[in-house]
Parts: C-alpha cells; structure tokens; sequence
C-alpha cells in the first residue's frame, strides 16, 4: 500500500511520520521574503534536511565563526543543516521544500530568535540577486 500526501497551503506543515523521523512540506509564507526575513533557527537535537522542488529558495546560516552566509538552493539537492546550526529560508512566492528531520523537531527542540542588526546587513548584501527583485 502506498500513502501519498500534499499541502498547498502556505507555511510548515508534518505530513508523514516514523517512530524516528518525519517528512514535512514547507511552503512560502511571508516570513521568506528578504524584505520580511528577520528570524534564524535552531535546532540542537537533529540535522534537518532541506529538498528544494518547487520555486527558488536560499538557505542562510551562521559559521561556526557568526558570519551568516547564504546558499542558493538547485532543485532536487540535498542540503543537510546539521544540529547546532543557527539558519533560515528565503524564496519565491511559489517555493517549495520537502523537509525531513527527527519526529519532535517542530514541538521540541526548535529556538527561534530575531537577527542582530549586523545579521540582516549580511544577508540583505549576500542574498541572491533573484530574492531582491
């Protein structure tokens, strides 16, 4: 027997869970827009894995040294944010990401924050020229 699951709303949403992992889709919201872009996450616990399959998206981080850097996503590439890697999203209106990551992540073991001033400089200055249009 084989499940299938979508979501066209806007935002995060946990589709398909393990005893150990889970699979969500996360769509664009406001929040991803460069102009609204003003949050970073954590999670300490598990890496989460990012698919980009729809639209264009970024991911932004901070080094182990605090420089945010950004990473413009190609469609059907894994991209793995290990735990402890304080990070976010950008993308288009009609972006798209699967998700995959520990069961609990989005209940348990995810911190959220404002960006420093210096933080937003960086990524309004590194982020892909297709986020500032």
């Amino acid at each position: 027997m084989i499940e299938t699951y979508e979501w066209n709303g806007e935002g995060y949403k946990p589709l398909v869970f393990t005893p150990q992992w889970m699979a969500a889709i996360l769509n664009w919201e406001p929040l991803y827009d460069l102009a609204n872009a003003d949050e970073i996450e954590v999670h300490q616990h598990t890496d989460e894995v990012f698919v980009l399959w729809r639209g264009r998206g970024a991911l932004y981080y901070l080094t182990e040294e605090g420089q945010l850097e950004v990473q413009d996503l190609k469609p059907g590439v894994i991209y793995n944010v290990p735990a402890g890697v304080w990070h976010g999203c950008l993308g288009t209106r009609d972006v798209s990401w699967i998700i995959v990551e520990n069961r609990d992540t989005h209940l348990q073991d995810t911190t959220v924050r404002k960006m420093t001033a210096s933080e937003l400089q960086s990524l309004r200055e590194k982020a892909p020229t297709w986020c500032k249009t």
